[in-house]
């Protein structure tokens, strides 16, 4: 997991070097960012049926191979074109990693020590986002940026070795549907391909618009009847599932959208360089790793859904702060507080309410839960993404970044809300009793 969150905080401050380095305006080399992108929000999903049917291991051990692989590519790409490829494929194997790293942390330990193992992979989440940036200006600083990706390599094999030591597991008994796979990408692919075309001439954003809700419309009428679907609309269904899914996507468009306007912010209202406002802005994911190991303990012992809801009332609470604090020379440290309240309400909520979605679900279906998670991530970070782009885009900056924290605010309560409204349903999961699973792979158990 610490590959993949390193990769894409890397790549994204490497772009305008690589577009340097390759002859090529930023906005063509942005194309490093939206080809991952594009691949990882179209691969989820299926990744996660291939797990269920296939094997978690082998998917997430192919996953790495793939992404390892591709990096090796991206480092002797010659042109742009190449690089856009090989991020591509690198976007596939991390989708098989996010998608199935929490299904197989449910496989390799007792039920009763799930939210501390979620706990300890939201630590390195955390500190892997936080580290990211610092790690790609030191490559940029001192090498070529073809090294950000050669450094992935010792990594890569250090975690496919290790990998042999998670559960075997066997495959599901269920087939493939290359169809439903196929209307699963377009229908996400044409959702990216319309954020991409913000900004533009209308017909460039409801064009694919109307071809991804076609799409969408299809595969969801092949899907829906079956008993484990691509799209897990059977784990939709139950209370509880639904519930974890809708709180996280609001968070994460929070916590997107609070982040960004955060920095424009910082920088604009506050006239602060980009290095004082990467200061500003580090005690928000120092403050979500210190608070994921102690939610995953917590969440063991108390009622998840009051502990998510608790955690992101602390998010929208600190993003009300940094929206109605007057900006003045000074006020750096009150700022920096108002982040860690940030990130300690993330924290909070991220891992009860990550156990809480894959407890919801069957353990033959987890790897559709890990795919679920992982869109519903996605799914936020770019709603908060595109919300910025369109304050930011009618509005003075300040004020658009002002509206942006607001609007933050409201998500996290969104979220709050949506806990608390699930409590009820999580009543069950959070007090069922500890069952150790034992596998083939994992008889010591």
């Amino acid at each position: 997991m610490a590959l993949v969150v390193l990769d894409a905080g890397m790549s994204n401050l490497a772009v305008p070097t690589i577009g340097r380095a390759l002859g090529v305006e930023p906005s063509e080399a942005l194309v490093v960012v939206t080809a991952y992108q594009a691949a990882l929000v179209m691969a989820l999903l299926p990744c996660g049926a291939l797990g269920e049917r296939l094997g978690c291991r082998r998917v997430f051990v192919a996953g790495v191979a793939v992404f390892a692989t591709a990096a090796a590519g991206c480092a002797l790409a010659p042109s742009l074109a190449w690089l856009a490829v090989g991020r591509l494929a690198q976007g596939l194997g991390g989708a098989a990693v996010m998608s199935l790293g929490v299904a197989l942390l449910r496989e390799s330990v007792p039920r009763d020590r799930i939210g501390a193992a979620i706990g300890w992979n939201a630590l390195t989440v955390a500190l892997a986002s936080a580290a990211a940036p610092s790690l790609g200006a030191l490559v940029l600083h001192h090498a070529d940026w073809r090294w950000l990706f050669v450094g992935h390599l010792p990594v890569a094999v250090l975690a496919v070795a290790a990998a042999f030591a998670l559960p075997r597991g066997n495959g599901g008994d269920g087939r493939l549907d290359p169809l439903s796979m196929g209307l699963n990408v377009v229908a996400f692919g044409l959702l990216v391909v319309a954020a991409q075309a913000m900004g533009g001439p209308a017909w460039a954003v409801l064009a694919p618009v109307a071809g991804s809700a076609a799409a969408f419309v299809a595969l969801v009428r092949r899907e829906a009847p079956k008993a484990a679907p691509l799209v897990p609309f059977d784990l939709l269904r139950r209370p509880a599932f639904r519930g974890a899914v809708l709180a996280s996507v609001c968070c994460f468009t929070g916590q997107s959208a609070g982040m960004i306007a955060l920095s424009f912010h910082l920088q604009g209202a506050m006239g602060l360089d980009p290095l004082a406002a990467a200061l500003c802005l580090t005690p928000w994911p120092l403050a979500v790793a210190s608070a994921s190991v102690v939610a995953g303990r917590a969440a063991e012992r108390l009622p998840t859904a009051w502990l998510c809801a608790v955690g992101a009332g602390g998010l929208a609470a600190g993003l009300a702060a940094c929206a109605t604090w007057p900006a003045a020379a000074g006020d750096e440290r009150r700022l920096m507080a108002c982040a860690a309240l940030c990130g300690l309400g993330f924290g909070l909520f991220q891992t009860p309410n990550n156990r809480s979605l894959f407890l919801a679900a069957p353990r033959q279906r987890a790897g559709a839960a890990g795919g679920a998670q992982a869109t519903a991530r996605l799914t936020g970070q770019t709603a908060g993404a595109l919300a910025m782009t369109t304050l930011l885009g009618v509005l003075p900056v300040d004020t658009g970044a002002r509206a942006g924290l607001a609007l933050a605010a409201a998500a996290a309560l969104a979220a709050a809300v949506a806990s608390l409204l699930r409590a009820g349903a999580d009543q069950g999961e959070d007090h069922a009793p500890s069952v150790r699973h034992v596998t083939p792979g994992n008889a010591e158990a």
